[in-house]
Parts: structure tokens; C-alpha cells; sequence
């Protein structure tokens, strides 16, 4: 894959290679996106690239209902990511393919994408109906001992599976199913934690395999510690994300 341009979909969230992300589209701009997409033939990739925006930024408001009817929302493809949009994003993405697209009654969309490959932003262009980026492919190089550490990341993924469950009193999979490929484990996991944004950026933009894996290890020993340490958690799904609203 070569130096692309692609429609930019910002997210307060992050997608992993491999990962699926459903989708809730309501915002104009990314409305116009989809319709856009939808012209592509369904034999060919609908690509887009999912950005995670830098804490700080948030997206203007562009739907009806405001606190305030007077207040004019800012309107257009940068609107709430400032002059300069490419400083509202973290620099590595992912690609993504939208397996399906529905249009509602309403005008909004609902979308299952999964992501394919890493890309890096190297500019943003607000001319059109909504964001594009020139992306360069980011290479996923798997570093030293990848294997040895992959199995390592799985038992500790694991036991923090264990905790949770433990911790909810109910049951979660117990993980015979996952996969055994290095970069594979290093996506799953790091999409299946519970991180905070930041944190899951990092582990996105890993410089390679091992040193992926490696982050996770000491992430997933540490918040097994944590909940092994609390009364509670939440009695909400924590093992499956929430569909994304743009």
C-alpha cells in the first residue's frame, strides 16, 4: 500500500487491525461520507480511515435540541477541530472497510466496519462535504520474541478475563478460542481491555509486534491487580464496546 487519500473519520475512540466497529451515524458531515461510500460497488473495499482525537477536542454540536436554541452550532467538515484539524488527531489511524452500510428512515446511518491497516496522517483537507487525509501505510514489523510473548499476553489475558468475571459474578469466555498469531493477540487484547483512550493509541502506534505485547503484559498484570482489589464493577457489558456515535 502506497501514500492514499482517504475520507477521515474521527472518533473518540481507537480500532485495531483485525476489529470490528459498529457504527452510528447521524452528523451531516459523516452522513455525507456515507452516502458517498455507498456509491462505491459492493465488491470493492468502502474504505475509510478512523482517527482517535487528541484529548481536548470534542465535536462541535450540529444536531437539534441545544441547551441554548439561540447558539449557532459551527458548522462544516472541521467544525470543533479547530484551523488546524490535523493537530485535533493522534498520527497513526486505521483503515477501515465498511462491511455494511443501512440508511434509516431518518436520513442517519447504522455501519459495520472493520479495520484493516495502520496508516499514518500526513495532512487533512477540509474542502469537501466532510474531512479527507492523505495516510501513509504503517508497517507491523513483529520485533523480538513475539511468539514467546504472545503466549504470555494470552495467560495474562486470562486471568484478567477471570477477574472480571469474578468481580461481576458472571462468566466471560474463557479465551480457548483466541488466536495464537503474535500481531493478531497484540490487536485482540489491546481492543478488548479496558483503557482509556491515550493508552490504547500507544498501543496502536507500537513501533512493532513484540513491543506491543510487552506494553499489554505489564498493563494486563497491573489492572488484574486492580480488580482484584475492588468490592465491585459496573454490572455493564465491559467485555464488548459500545456502537460508536460520531
Amino acid at each position: 500500500m502506497t501514500t492514499v487519500r482517504l475520507p477521515l473519520f474521527p472518533l473518540n475512540t481507537v480500532l485495531f487491525p483485525g476489529l470490528v466497529l459498529p457504527l452510528s451515524v447521524f452528523e451531516e458531515r459523516y452522513r455525507a461520507l456515507m452516502r458517498e461510500l455507498l456509491k462505491t460497488p459492493e465488491d470493492e473495499p468502502r474504505r475509510f480511515a478512523v482517527v482517535a482525537i487528541r484529548d481536548g477536542h470534542e465535536v462541535a454540536p450540529s444536531v437539534p435540541g441545544l441547551p441554548d436554541p439561540t447558539a449557532v452550532p459551527d458548522q462544516g467538515p472541521a467544525a470543533g477541530f479547530g484551523t488546524d484539524p490535523l493537530r485535533a488527531f493522534h498520527k497513526v489511524a486505521c483503515v477501515a472497510d465498511a462491511a455494511t452500510i443501512r440508511e434509516r428512515a431518518d436520513g442517519t446511518f447504522e455501519v459495520l466496519a472493520t479495520g484493516t491497516t495502520r496508516v499514518r496522517l500526513l495532512s487533512v483537507d477540509s474542502s469537501g462535504p466532510y474531512l479527507t487525509a492523505e495516510l501513509d501505510p504503517v508497517a507491523e514489523d513483529p520485533g523480538e520474541e513475539a511468539g514467546a510473548l504472545a503466549e504470555g499476553v494470552l495467560r495474562a489475558f486470562r486471568q484478567y478475563q477471570k477477574r472480571l468475571a469474578g468481580a461481576r459474578e458472571r462468566s466471560l469466555t474463557t479465551g480457548a478460542d483466541l488466536p495464537d498469531e503474535p500481531g493478531v493477540v497484540s490487536y485482540l487484547v489491546a481492543a478488548a481491555m479496558m483503557l482509556d483512550t491515550p493508552t490504547k493509541q500507544r498501543l496502536l502506534q507500537a513501533p512493532d509486534t513484540a513491543s506491543r505485547l510487552r506494553d499489554e503484559l505489564k498493563l494486563l498484570r497491573r489492572e488484574t491487580a486492580i480488580i482484584r482489589n475492588l468490592p465491585s464493577l459496573p454490572s455493564s457489558d465491559l467485555t464488548r464496546g459500545p456502537t460508536s456515535l460520531n
